[in-house]
């Protein structure tokens, strides 16, 4: 690799795919230079990847993107549910689920809710608010560009870019490297990290298509996705915008010897109208595309300076939308770690913490994923289900947590992903929901987590905030200290009806730190001798100091 150096940055992403881009939206946020590099031109024009799970929306509304994906994802805001059918048109129906959230109970536990939106619809809107950060910083997101090869050291990363279109070539010098390119990655495979789990699970052909007249065969069933079981059309019918765009996902088996060139327009067609039931439907073939469903982990999520994140990292079968969701989170857990140990404020061993905490639930995740999809007889897969149906999807999609990592005070036999879902402020966990008031106005106890640890206390908490003050000073930690309470000379007020250190589990003269991703990392049920020892003790601990 030549030793000229062409540019320079703290960070390095490779992939600008929805993790990619989220990792790019994080860092941005969080004020880290950071280039993104792509091979592909432009974003996804596939109408895939659909699912976005509360959290990944939580993780949106900090970042300040919630709104313009929910304006993206307008067209099916009225879908929910999964229906199965012997065709579209025929009698045998049942709905799966026919709520995301039924009674809106979420609302206890979130500001924020599921959201369904296509990945050719999400792409963009993170792109436009990643380069806009981006650019802010001095940083770019190039598209078009591929990585040729790279090197590492103990100071950084060498990396070696070409264009797609002229084969200009360009070395890069980055502090670390992100890796969100994909499933069969290259960065991952140079680093000689293999992988765990059962492998393939079943492999499907994505059929975009138009088709007017089915829109008046789906009624006002407004699906998120309609399996179809019929013998002679068996797949999945997802709506693109419940009027005339549609895709299909047709089962294709390249272990019986089949190939993609068998999926010509005519038999793609004729498979459509088996499984609508609709035998004249009209039907104009617009894209086809193929893809796996896996279990699989990788055995370690980095070496050195190189971090895996999404797909590189993990397959999971995309019932659920779990491997999305779980590969959006992966970034943010990694940026604000990213963030904090390039501003000097975290130790380097803070980085370590990262696979420690993600690969854990990845693993839970992906066999949750794969259950499910039997559960539901997705089309194309044979495995046989479990008994019972799943519940406690909250238990995946909020619940999990990190038992190991940069934690204080967690048993670390706990499973990742829990088989109920309860909020209790423990650490690890994600730190509760709680409506409080400041100036007048209403916010998220989540609202406060993002750019620093934070540390809460109540009005017998004071010792506890000014430890908080004193140490953040003295170790150079970005740390926030709110006092709660209906005091007017407290920072926020509990919305009436509420109790927030119930919620997160403390007394009145307690204390919770809350990590930048907006999981508990300590807590003190009530006061100490030395609040300044104790916390300081966490601080070091979970920092890595």
């Amino acid at each position: 690799m030549t030793s000229k150096v062409d540019d320079r940055v703290p960070v390095l992403i490779v992939g600008g795919s929805l993790v990619g881009l989220s990792a790019s939206l994080f860092l941005g946020r969080l004020g880290v230079r950071h280039l993104l590099v792509e091979k592909h031109a432009d974003t996804s024009h596939h109408p895939r990847g659909r699912g976005n799970n509360v959290r990944t929306m939580e993780l949106y509304r900090t970042a300040g993107v919630e709104a313009p994906i929910r304006e993206a994802a307008s067209v099916l805001a009225d879908n929910h549910g999964i229906l199965q059918a012997d065709t579209l048109a025929g009698a045998e129906q049942e709905w799966l689920f026919k709520e995301i959230d039924p009674g809106g109970a979420l609302a206890r536990f979130s500001p924020s809710g599921w959201c369904l939106c296509s990945q050719n619809d999400l792409e963009p809107v993170l792109l436009r608010r990643a380069r806009e950060l981006a650019a802010g910083l001095g940083g770019e997101l190039r598209f078009g560009t591929e990585l040729v090869s790279f090197e590492q050291d103990g100071d950084g990363v060498t990396v070696l870019l070409r264009s797609r279109e002229n084969g200009e070539q360009r070395t890069v010098r980055a502090g670390y490297l992100v890796a969100a390119d994909g499933p069969r990655s290259p960065v991952r495979e140079r680093l000689g990290i293999g992988q765990t789990g059962p492998g393939d699970l079943f492999h499907n052909v994505s059929v975009t298509f138009r088709a007017k007249r089915l829109a008046e065969v789906a009624g006002d069933r407004r699906f998120i996705a309609c399996y179809l079981t019929t013998p002679q059309g068996p797949g999945a019918l997802l709506p693109v915008d419940n009027r005339e765009q549609w895709v299909f996902h047709a089962p294709w088996h390249p272990d019986r010897g089949e190939t993609l060139e068998d999926f010509t327009d005519e038999r793609c067609v004729a498979h459509i109208r088996a499984a609508t039931g609709v035998p004249d439907l009209e039907v104009e073939i617009t894209g086809k595309a193929p893809w796996h469903a896996a279990e699989r982990v990788a055995e370690r999520y980095g070496s050195g300076r190189v971090f895996l994140a999404g797909d590189s990292a993990h397959e999971m079968s995309p019932t659920g939308a779990f491997g999305s969701n779980t590969g959006i989170q992966d970034a943010h857990n990694l940026a604000w770690k990213l963030a904090a140990v390039l501003a000097g404020w975290a130790g380097p061993g803070l980085l370590e913490t990262y696979g420690a905490e993600r690969r854990p639930v990845a693993v839970a995740t992906s066999a949750r994923a794969s259950a499910r999809s039997a559960e539901h007889r997705h089309p194309g897969y044979a495995a046989v289900p479990g008994t019972g149906r799943q519940k406690n999807v909250l238990a995946v999609a909020l619940g999990y947590r990190y038992p190991v990592g940069a934690v204080v005070g967690t048993d670390p036999a706990a499973p990742p992903v829990p088989d109920g879902f309860e909020t209790t402020g423990a650490p690890g966990s994600r730190a509760p929901h709680v409506w409080l008031r400041r100036a007048g106005g209403r916010l998220s106890t989540l609202d406060l987590f993002e750019k620093s640890l934070v540390l809460l206390t109540g009005p017998g908490g004071t010792a506890w905030h000014t430890a908080g003050a004193l140490l953040a000073e003295r170790l150079g930690i970005r740390l926030d200290a709110y006092r709660i309470g209906d005091a007017p000379d407290l920072d926020l007020a509990p919305e009436p009806g509420t109790d927030w250190a119930q919620a997160y589990g403390i007394g009145p003269d307690g204390a919770v730190l809350i990590r930048p991703d907006g999981f508990v990392a300590w807590r003190s049920t009530e006061a100490a001798a030395d609040p300044e020892a104790e916390l300081g003790s966490a601080l070091r601990t979970v920092l890595r100091r």
